[in-house]
């Protein structure tokens, strides 16, 4: 039990040092995150990152330098870097940490920078957005300062699928300072939302309720001409069983004219009788 602990326990500590270098090596390329994924040949490492060139370098000489470091200091068995586009960096907490701690390293107040970053973030079309900022802001006494807008989830399966969250840190005269942001996502839907259709919405699928009806029927039709026409061509089994065979038929036909023989000589005999009485009478 406690081997397979500590085994996770170490798989944590080598992702957050990884995710620490790319920040620093990464830094001026737009780092957007980094996810390592072990498969049987090695370990996939995905870089999303705002700046593809440079972080390929040229002939590709910064990304096998990367891959050799991976390897030698971090103990990745045959790392492999993919590198991806963050599509829109607005909406990618890792680009608006770096963003807001670049703002205030350069000297802007962090308030102003952090509404300034909350506006673009909602500007975007996110659905929430928070902004943490710890430390020795204004006076020796260190406190925190929260900047929300729109609505972000705190927990559960929407807070794991549709938040994105990175937290940073920045070291000025004063001290340490923590940035933690926390975008959630446009399209997001949450389980306790409930759409309500329009007539208007209802339509097509009343049309297509009504176009399968009428398929069916048709179909139905097609089947009853079939076994209609079916049973007119072709006779039933009843009926060919009564039939008589063809050996039946002809002993019939040679026994009629035989009975119809026998009939006449039986009458030719009663009269040949007949007049022989008559004959004798006169007599």
């Amino acid at each position: 039990m406690a081997d397979s602990i500590r085994f996770f326990i170490n798989n944590g500590i080598q992702d957050t040092q990884v995710l620490e270098f790319f920040r620093h090596e990464l830094k001026r390329a737009g780092f957007g995150g980094v996810k390592i994924i072990k498969t049987p040949m090695g370990n996939r490492v995905i870089v999303y990152t705002v700046r593809v060139g440079s972080v390929i370098g040229r002939q590709g000489r910064n990304i096998k330098r990367l891959t050799h470091i991976l390897q030698e200091r971090f103990g990745l068995e045959n790392p492999q870097i993919d590198v991806k586009v963050v599509r829109n960096p607005t909406l990618n907490a890792e680009v608006m940490a770096s963003r807001l701690i670049s703002q205030i390293e350069r000297g802007f107040h962090f308030r102003r920078a952090a509404y300034s970053l909350t506006r673009k973030i909602m500007a975007a079309g996110a659905r929430g957005v928070e902004i943490y900022i710890s430390g020795t802001l204004t006076s020796q006494r260190a406190r925190t300062e929260i900047f929300r807008e729109g609505f972000v989830a705190k927990c559960g399966d929407p807070a794991f699928k549709f938040v994105d969250e990175s937290v940073q840190q920045v070291t000025l005269k004063r001290g340490v300072l923590g940035v933690k942001i926390r975008i959630m996502k446009p399209e997001t839907t949450l389980p306790d939302e409930v759409t309500f259709k329009t007539p208007k919405d209802l339509k097509p699928i009343q049309e297509a309720a009504e176009t399968k009806a009428l398929e069916v029927a048709t179909e139905e039709e097609e089947k009853e001409e079939v076994i209609e026409s079916e049973a007119t061509q072709a006779p039933s089994t009843e009926l060919i069983e009564s039939l008589p065979s063809a050996e039946e038929a002809t002993t019939a036909q040679e026994e009629l004219p035989k009975e119809e023989k026998t009939t006449d000589t039986t009458e030719s005999v009663d009269e040949m009788i007949k007049k022989i009485e008559d004959m004798s009478e006169e007599e």
